[in-house]
């Protein structure tokens, strides 16, 4: 029988060697509301829902040009583990994982985490050990807590607010998703990774109550 891997990734905005090519993005899509909208100010430039720095930021949303900081994971019941450091290495490692891996399990990992490894995996030129299977209104490969929680409804259920519905701890302690990149610019890596294995405890706890495991 081949392996659960219950996982969650944290993710950074774009690095400076990203920016030329950013700005050219963001000029463009300057440039297509402009043309939609026919927001001109009086000095006859754009006017500009979000600058430059917000559009950045953005990117850790984005597996085109966002960075993966770390991915933490548990097989089964085993006790969670991290992958940090080089990011190539840490796709690297994971496809491994993935090779003994039947069920991947994760909250929005459907249409954020996998998603983004698999993005990143092609920009590094690392080939994925598995070709995985994102057909949606189904659990398996991908089990996802949110899309399982709202019976693929349109809402979008945050991992802590199913926690709290079941009476689990909450893996948001001292940071949440928002913070990642603040406290990656203090030097609080440690923290950061310490913050997504909670996420996996939590998930793997919700996951078990979801399909009525003891």
């Amino acid at each position: 029988m081949q392996n659960k891997l219950f996982l969650d990734i944290e993710t950074l905005p774009a690095d400076d060697a990203s920016r030329d090519a950013l700005q050219y993005l963001y000029q463009r899509r300057q440039e297509k509301r402009q043309k939609k909208n026919g927001e001109i100010n009086t000095n006859g430039h754009e006017f500009c829902v979000e600058d430059f720095e917000q559009f950045l930021l953005g990117t850790s949303f984005d597996g085109s040009f966002g960075r993966i900081i770390c991915i933490c994971y548990a097989v089964n019941d085993e006790p969670v583990q991290a992958l940090s450091g080089n990011e190539p290495e840490m796709l690297i490692k994971f496809w491994e994982l993935a090779r003994t891996t039947g069920q991947f399990i994760g909250h929005n990992v459907m249409d954020f985490d996998l998603r983004f490894i698999y993005q990143r995996s092609v920009i590094n030129n690392i080939v994925p050990s598995v070709d995985l299977n994102f057909a949606r209104y189904r659990n398996f490969p991908i089990f996802d807590t949110m899309k399982e929680w709202t019976k693929w409804g349109q809402n979008n259920i945050g991992l802590e607010h199913i926690a709290l519905a079941l009476g689990l701890p909450t893996p948001k302690e001292g940071i949440d998703g928002s913070e990642v990149y603040n406290f990656y610019k203090a030097g609080k890596e440690k923290e950061i990774i310490e913050y997504c294995k909670r996420d996996v405890e939590t998930t793997r706890a919700v996951y078990k109550r979801m399909t009525f495991q003891k």
